[in-house]
């Protein structure tokens, strides 16, 4: 469920109409609905409640301050990437024992700060990595509680970009060895051994793959504790699918309830990180038809947003529901049309072949489902300018991100010295 409803053949962001928003901000732009972040969050730790959880919001997913902080205040942690996203949880309110520090290619810079932020939880994914921590961690006298994130190679059977428990993928140690390398950690300095954590890939619509990773997760900690390991908690990841078209997906719940069965026997703490299930469905891209092209082979509705500010058609095949913000009339047919952006590239486009009300110069669409890896994602390919996020709340609203203008972006650039001046004529003409 989320906030984007039709009222009166208008469709609305929980109390504020799409409309008003488009004129007072200008298109392209992102809206998030705070009811629906909270519902959503709400219902995944009501899924979780029968343990001992944490819940820290991947925030790769959308990593806005306002959403972090809405989701902080409902008592989420934060699952980071990078030092980046770790500066925009600290900044949201969350406190640093609630972030984990997850990732494949941290920086020595990257680990310094977060040890010197207070933030201690760090998932580690190699041996140089753990190197390089030890190293860092020693240095500043501070013990880093460390998990090692096991690949347990399970097919997530999902999207091949998406994927990150195969044995060929990048992420985790490999399993075979991972026991070894254990024995190790617990022998290098500035590291205090106390987790194993595991992500298999994101948008799972099917819990087979998660019980079997699951299952096997919890086999390797009883192992390691066997082995005299202090094995006090268990990061599970996040990924858990939710309906873009017409995908059959498992509930919170249900997953709640296989997590309860597979690994609540090992007695510990347990930490979640889900991002898409939470702010997936909570955000919208709206943007304006600028024209309508009939061609030859098929129709196209050239729109002001393009793949530089949703890029998952294009990188995913992903599909998003469009629809108008304002209904079309009852009985109207509907046409097959490409919905495309200026940008100057083919794979320009938001959806294809896609059967759509008619549509006019001028009119608002809606993409659905754009809270997650959305303007997360998005560039400034073209010299276009990233779109401005709105969050809605009840009958109020704020831009939480301003809209960069090109002169926004051309600031950042420099033209050097030697060719400020007027370039020199090519010997035998003028070009």
């Amino acid at each position: 469920m989320d906030h984007f409803q039709y009222r009166n053949g208008e469709l609305y962001a929980e109390d504020v109409a799409l409309s008003r928003l488009a004129a007072e901000i200008g298109t392209p732009f992102f809206c998030y609905s705070t009811a629906t972040l909270e519902r959503h969050y709400q219902v995944f730790a009501d899924a979780v409640s029968g343990l001992d959880a944490s819940i820290c919001y991947a925030v790769k997913a959308n990593s806005n301050v306002a959403v972090i902080a809405t989701l902080a205040r409902l008592g989420a942690g934060a699952d980071v990437v990078s030092g980046g996203e770790m500066k925009r949880a600290l900044i949201a309110g969350v406190t640093p024992n609630r972030i984990v520090f997850s990732g494949v290619g941290k920086t020595r810079e990257e680990l310094a700060e977060a040890l010197k932020a207070g933030v201690t939880r760090i998932n580690v994914e190699s041996e140089p990595e753990l190197e390089i921590l030890s190293e860092v961690a020693a240095s500043l006298g501070i013990a880093a509680e460390i998990s090692i994130r096991i690949n347990p190679d399970v097919d997530a059977k999902t999207h091949e970009k998406i994927t990150t428990g195969k044995s060929e993928n990048k992420f985790g140690i490999d399993l075979a060895v991972a026991r070894d390398v254990y024995a190790r950690a617990a022998t290098m300095p500035g590291l205090e051994v106390c987790g194993v954590a595991v992500h298999i890939g994101s948008q799972l619509t099917d819990l087979a793959p998660y019980r079997e990773a699951y299952v096997r997760t919890a086999a390797f900690v009883e192992g390691l504790r066997q082995d005299g390991h202090d094995i006090r908690h268990v990061d599970l990841g996040g990924g858990l699918g939710i309906r873009y078209d017409d995908e059959e997906v498992p509930s919170p719940a249900e997953y709640g309830a296989m997590v309860t069965e597979t690994v609540s026997h090992l007695n510990c703490p347990v930490t979640f990180e889900p991002g898409r299930v939470i702010a997936g469905n909570a955000g919208v891209l709206v943007s304006r038809v600028l024209f309508v092209k009939e061609g030859l082979a098929k129709n196209f509705c050239i729109v002001d947003a393009a793949m530089n500010d949703l890029i998952r058609p294009t990188l995913y095949n992903a599909y998003h529901e469009i629809v108008p913000v304002i209904e079309a009339p009852k009985g109207h047919a509907d046409i097959n049309m490409d919905i495309v952006g200026p940008i100057c590239e083919s794979g320009d486009y938001i959806a294809k072949d896609r059967m759509m009300a008619p549509v006019d110069a001028d009119d608002l669409l809606a993409v659905r489902t754009a809270g997650a890896y959305a303007a997360v994602m998005a560039s400034t390919y073209n010299t276009r300018p990233l779109a401005p996020e709105v969050l809605v709340n009840g009958n109020t609203f704020e831009v939480i991100r301003r809209r960069f203008t090109v002169d926004d972006m051309i600031d950042l650039e420099t033209i050097p010295d030697w060719l400020s001046s007027d370039p020199p004529l090519r010997a035998g003409g003028t070009g």
